[in-house]
């Protein structure tokens, strides 16, 4: 292990995190180590990341001095934010700030930092097509981490910004998988009317930034957009049908709709699914599935990964 380069993650024991540090484990005659950097070392998730092999690192994206610890030593840094944790885009702010000061401190070669894009470069917030959200965001959970970029840029830290796209685990753990309607009938409700929306298996994500690690310094300083399909709300749902054999409809509804589901994050979402809408064209255009596929020649398609996962997927 001696001769093996640390690469930091936060996040480890969510989505994108967890996948890289599988993907590290996983590859046992590869050429780095996984820090497993969470903030709850004793939770069941970061137990069962020490025991496959991982380093588990106590230090919080709230405090820089501990994420400065947690990175010393690491060749490389994965670097992650979670919205839905607290729905506060000027946290996610203060969050990148620590990371990038921490890896910029800590003298990390190499960081990833998981990026959207920031959704005002396209839809200025005097635009009243989509309503603006806080004051002054359009898609809030986007928009910061858009405009944290510029953070690990000024901060002269080297880094990759990896682009990434809706996960379909979302249909598993978000709430978005088939509901019945009040006719009885299971279907997925999505306001991108006939447009195709950039997606991926969140383990993808993480199997991808270990090949960019891999890589290395030739993506120091560019944008990696990934995913694994594009596909419309009706593709989904006949993916669905087949592989849970059963009818899953697709509930085409507008954002503004959307919007007024009320639940925590809706207005959120639904502007977020109006930027995927409007904009399908340069979303797609900057997630290739092809370049995807060349970091990552194990990506999964849609189906595959209903496959695999169909049994975890609750029918409400």
């Amino acid at each position: 292990m001696a001769d093996k380069k640390i690469i930091a993650v936060v996040g480890a024991t969510g989505a994108q995190g967890g996948g890289l540090v599988r993907a590290i484990l996983e590859d046992k005659n590869g050429p780095f180590e996984a820090r497993a950097i969470t903030r709850d070392v004793n939770s069941d998730k970061a137990k069962a990341l020490a025991e496959a092999g991982a380093e588990v690192v106590k230090a919080d994206v709230d405090d820089a001095k501990s994420l400065k610890k947690a990175f010393e030593g690491s060749h490389g840094a994965f670097c992650v934010t979670f919205f839905w944790a607290h729905f506060k885009p000027e946290v996610e702010l203060k969050q990148a700030r620590n990371m990038a000061q921490a890896a910029k401190d800590a003298a990390v070669d190499h960081v990833i930092w998981s990026t959207l894009e920031d959704t005002r470069t396209f839809i200025p917030l005097s635009d009243d097509r989509m309503p603006t959200l806080m004051g002054k965001y359009k898609v809030p959970h986007f928009d910061a981490k858009g405009e944290a970029n510029a953070i690990f840029t000024d901060l002269g830290v080297p880094t990759t910004f990896l682009l990434t796209s809706f996960y379909w685990d979302n249909f598993i753990h978000f709430g978005m998988g088939p509901k019945k309607g009040a006719d009885g009938k299971l279907a997925i409700t999505l306001p991108i009317g006939k447009k195709k929306l950039a997606s991926i298996a969140a383990e993808d994500i993480g199997k991808t930034a270990y090949r960019i690690f891999e890589e290395g310094d030739e993506w120091i300083g560019k944008t990696v957009g990934i995913a694994g399909g594009h596909l419309t709300g009706a593709q989904m749902a006949k993916s669905l049908t087949k592989a849970l054999g059963q009818e899953i409809r697709y509930n085409e509804v507008t954002p503004e709709a959307f919007r007024a589901f009320g639940f925590p994050g809706s207005d959120d979402l639904g502007n977020m699914f109006q930027f995927n809408r409007d904009f399908e064209q340069d979303c797609c255009d900057a997630r290739s599935i092809s370049e995807t596929k060349k970091l990552n020649p194990e990506l999964l398609t849609f189906d595959r990964w209903l496959a695999s996962n169909k049994s975890q997927i609750p029918l409400g």
